[in-house]
């Protein structure tokens, strides 16, 4: 048949095949996991503009991820539904970890491409919050090459399909300890920074924490993905209500310790 010209389609223009790097199939698996999870975001609107005065006042400000990250970190100590996971193999069943594991978003980029890669904290709620900073700060800037985490993940990305699936399926779905090792007990991943938010972020983790920007008031939408497979809606929301009562209380109070003196007036002007 012949071919019938398009108007305004000239056939010699044509794109270009691009393979998948790494850091491509590594977020192409993480999806595959990520779908079989049952989420369901939950939403609470904190008013924090006392957090924000008090991390103002120190002379290095902490990062918000950094505070997030210890924050939750001290509401899934106390909460264990915080840091269960659902397990399919041999039979459906639920495995709760001994510690809380934060596992945490970063865009870096690897031989020219930006790409999305995850670190780890194990017992984040018993580091303070400037070696939590730090430790943010490190891979944030640190080369990839020389984070064991990161390899890892391209060592990984690097295998054919089937294999990667595999060792994925084998980490998540195996045994319990080595899932909370490996992908950790609770995920944060947000774009704040940019001046945006995700409202549902897909994970393969039982929680997963984001946040957006702040309000001129102080205000900040939070939202909580949970796997419905091993929580309901209403722990949820209470581990929500739980989050912002701890950013009022022990952040806050921590954030004070090493702030700035302020004079009465400025203190009176602030509020």
């Amino acid at each position: 048949m012949a071919w019938i010209p398009i108007p305004g389609v000239d056939p010699r223009i044509k794109g270009r095949w691009i393979n998948l790097s790494p850091q491509r199939r590594f977020v192409c698996d993480l999806l595959h996991f990520a779908r079989a999870v049952p989420s369901v975001p939950t939403q609470r609107r904190m008013h924090l503009a006392d957090l924000i005065e008090a991390r103002g006042r120190r002379p290095q400000r902490i990062s918000w991820c950094a505070i997030f990250i210890k924050a939750f970190g001290i509401v899934a100590a106390a909460r264990p539904e915080l840091r269960r996971a659902y397990l399919p193999l041999i039979w459906p069943h639920l495995y709760e970890h001994p510690i809380s594991v934060a596992s945490f978003s970063l865009e870096r980029t690897y031989r020219g491409e930006p790409g999305v890669f995850f670190a780890r904290i194990p017992r984040p709620e018993e580091h303070s919050l400037r070696e939590l900073d730090d430790l943010v700060r490190h891979y944030q800037s640190a080369p990839v090459e020389t984070v064991p985490t990161f390899t890892q993940a391209l060592a990984i990305s690097r295998l054919p399909r089937p294999l990667r699936r595999l060792v994925w399926a084998i980490g998540l779905y195996s045994d319990g300890a080595c899932r909370g090792h490996f992908f950790g007990t609770f995920g944060i991943s947000v774009v704040g920074s940019l001046g945006a938010a995700g409202l549902h972020i897909l994970s393969p983790l039982t929680t997963t924490l984001n946040y957006g920007t702040f309000t001129d008031e102080g205000a900040l939408d939070v939202r909580l993905t949970y796997d419905h497979r091993v929580l309901d809606g209403a722990p949820a929301a209470r581990a929500l209500a739980d989050l912002e009562e701890v950013l009022h209380g022990e952040i806050r109070a921590e954030l004070l310790e090493a702030a700035e003196p302020v004079s009465r007036p400025a203190i009176e002007q602030v509020a």
